[in-house]
């Protein structure tokens, strides 16, 4: 029996995912990421160790070989993960400094002089980056002027999927896609860009050279070996970003097609044929970046989203868990219950999910979260439902702007992620969006598409049309009510004002509270 390995580097959970040929899950492994805060003078910075995450990954490599009869059933591996985050190592190929992660707030001061010394837009024309400070150039740049004894010893910048590949082949690359996080790719040209590094006043030697995902990199070594479980000799191949692979075993690799990732960021995908690199799209805060499908780009738009439905189950949360202690189920079965409960629109309770900023299709990182509209009618099952309400209309929002700017309608939704499990959340968003969706029945996408990628590299699968049309599995479709969708559509334009009408006030506690 041949088996494909998907390892997935996410911020809560680091999984190890073996899945047969037809995408079948039949075995996995997985530790929890662990967030640290090692300098007291700057409580605020958070790194990732990366002794954890290679440890950590390895365990549930580990745990799922276990499962297996012979490890040498798996074929090829393949790694998926987060975007930005990235560690020097020296020639030896020892780390020198922790990941900083995307939670970490220190790179202010280098995004200010990106903005005046390279350009926001200068940026975007060639590599598609919004300039965000999580972006790879500014930790380089971090490290420049804070570390510069550190990065001096260093002999390569690697992103955290590159550290993992390179803890199991000894090989420092990456891939076009992970390529693209940095601000220092050429999306055109598919290579890195002499411009922006020049502008950014970098070392070139310290970026690994950048291959199509789905490229075999090299086989696991003894070491490895001993670490993971796997067999020595097991093909390791280029991966690529999280949600870009998640869009493989849901077809989501042909121009028209668009994938929303819902889970505690939503991130909207559209693909295309080339980049296109419509200054309108920098803008609106979106990213066009290299596919892990050769010879295609996406471009994407993403916003926190069930982050603030956990904040709600938090702080108001508790009649649903003592209800879901006596009667079964859990507190969220209630919480959405009670959300199904309310009507349409809440009677007009809406709420602008901006509780941790606006990135798309707004960029305002002092925007605040509002709850408006509240009469004396109001009932938490009102102001819930306002919330996912709210969440369904910023999707609309950033897919409205993705229309206009790309010229192109979209029709062919599929959705993917945690939320996914939630059907009155489903069904809300064909609602608000007016157009049918489509949720598969796919387990762990996101692996899966590392999977995918692995089993073109070894040659299982011909490309990515053959793998999807052995793994894909169809799921519900939901339709939009009629009724419910001439409501929305009107809320719509009432959700339109709420930026504008509250920026002035938000800008204004932003600066009192939130950074006093």
């Amino acid at each position: 029996m041949d088996y494909l390995m998907g390892i997935d580097l996410g911020s809560t959970s680091l999984k190890a995912v073996i899945y047969d040929l037809d995408g079948k899950a039949v075995a996995a492994g997985s530790r929890p990421t662990e967030k640290v805060h090692p300098n007291p003078d700057h409580p605020e910075w958070t790194v990732w160790e990366p002794d954890q995450i290679w440890g950590g990954a390895a365990e549930a490599v580990r745990e799922a070989v276990a499962k297996l009869d012979d490890p040498r059933h798996v074929r090829g591996v393949a790694v998926t993960g987060m975007g930005m985050d990235g560690l020097p190592v020296d020639a030896d190929g020892r780390w020198l400094y922790p990941f900083i992660s995307w939670h970490d707030p220190r790179t202010g001061p280098q995004l200010a002089w990106w903005q005046e010394h390279v350009g926001v837009q200068r940026t975007f024309s060639i590599g598609g980056n919004p300039v965000w400070p999580i972006n790879s150039a500014l930790r380089i740049r971090w490290m420049m002027e804070n570390e510069p004894d550190i990065l001096a010893r260093a002999d390569k910048w690697l992103l955290i999927e590159d550290f993992v590949n390179f803890m199991l082949t000894g090989r420092r690359v990456t891939d076009y896609s992970m390529a693209s996080c940095t601000m220092l790719f050429d999306q055109r040209r598919l290579a890195w860009s002499d411009e922006l590094i020049r502008a950014a006043q970098i070392d070139r030697r310290l970026l690994c050279e950048a291959l199509p995902s789905g490229t075999p990199i090299g086989e696991v070594t003894p070491q490895a070996a001993r670490a993971t479980g796997l067999a020595a000799g097991t093909p390791v191949v280029l991966g690529g970003h999280d949600h870009l692979c998640g869009a493989l075993p849901v077809g989501v690799f042909e121009p028209g097609r668009v994938l929303d990732v819902t889970g505690t960021w939503e991130i909207v995908t559209a693909i295309t044929a080339r980049p296109i690199l419509d200054p309108r799209l920098q803008q609106s805060g979106m990213t066009v970046q290299a596919h892990v499908a050769r010879a295609r780009h996406a471009t994407w738009g993403a916003n926190v989203a069930a982050e603030m439905l956990e904040w709600y189950r938090q702080q108001f949360g508790f009649e649903a868990a003592a209800k879901a202690q006596r009667e079964g189920g859990t507190d969220w079965d209630h919480l959405m219950a009670a959300a199904a409960s309310a009507p349409a629109a809440s009677h007009g309770a809406m709420f602008l999910p901006h509780m941790s900023g606006a990135g798309c299709p707004m960029v305002d990182p002092k925007s605040l979260g509002a709850i408006v509209g509240l009469g004396p009618r109001a009932t938490a099952a009102d102001v819930l439902r306002a919330i996912i309400e709210g969440l369904d209309y910023q999707l609309l929002d950033i897919v409205t702007a993705m229309e206009t700017c790309l010229d192109a309608r979209m029709e062919q939704f599929t959705v993917v992620g945690g939320a996914t499990r939630n059907a009155f959340w489903m069904q809300n968003k064909a609602d608000v969006l007016g157009r049918p969706i489509e949720v598969p029945e796919i387990e762990e996408a996101t692996p899966l598409g590392a999977a995918i990628l692995a089993g073109i590299g070894v040659g299982l699968y011909r490309d990515e049309q053959d793998a999807f049309r052995r793994v894909y599995r169809p799921g519900k479709v939901y339709r939009p009510d009629p009724a419910r969708a001439a409501l929305y559509a009107d809320g719509y334009r009432i959700y339109k004002q709420l930026y504008q009408a509250l920026a002035p006030v938000s800008h204004q506690l932003f600066d009192r509270f939130a950074t006093g």
